[in-house]
C-alpha cells in the first residue's frame, strides 16, 4: 500500500468552502482504480489547515498523478493555498487499509 499524507494551509478566505472546492476531485479519486482510501479533515489547532489522508495499492500512483482530474486540481489549487502543502509519502506500507488499533477498545 502507498500511504500520503498532506497537509493543506489554505488562505484564509478559502478556509470554509474548501471542502466544496476540493469534492469534485475528491469524488473523483474515490473511483479510481488502486484507492483504497481518500479522507479529508480540518486540523484542529493549525488555523485554515486540512489535512488529507490517502491510500492507494501499490503501483496506482502513478496512475492517480497522470490523472485528468489530478491535473486539473493540480492547476486550480495553487490559487487556494497560502504556502506549499506539505507531505509524507510511504511506499511498500505493508497492510491493505486502516487496522484497528489495540491498545484501546469500547467498554
Amino acid at each position: 500500500m502507498i500511504l500520503i499524507n498532506v497537509k493543506w494551509t489554505v488562505k484564509p478566505e478559502y478556509a470554509e468552502q474548501f471542502p466544496s472546492l476540493v469534492k469534485e476531485f475528491t469524488d473523483a479519486v474515490r473511483q479510481e482504480p488502486g484507492n483504497i482510501f481518500f479522507e479529508w479533515s480540518r486540523h484542529l489547532e493549525e488555523e485554515n489547515t486540512y489535512v488529507l489522508v490517502e491510500a492507494f495499492q501499490d503501483g496506482a500512483g502513478e496512475a492517480h498523478v497522470q490523472s485528468e482530474h489530478f491535473q486539473k486540481f493540480v492547476e486550480q489549487a495553487p490559487d487556494w493555498v497560502s504556502r506549499k502543502p506539505k507531505i509524507i509519502n510511504v511506499q511498500d506500507v505493508p497492510q491493505d487499509g486502516w487496522g484497528e488499533m489495540g491498545e484501546i477498545a469500547p467498554r
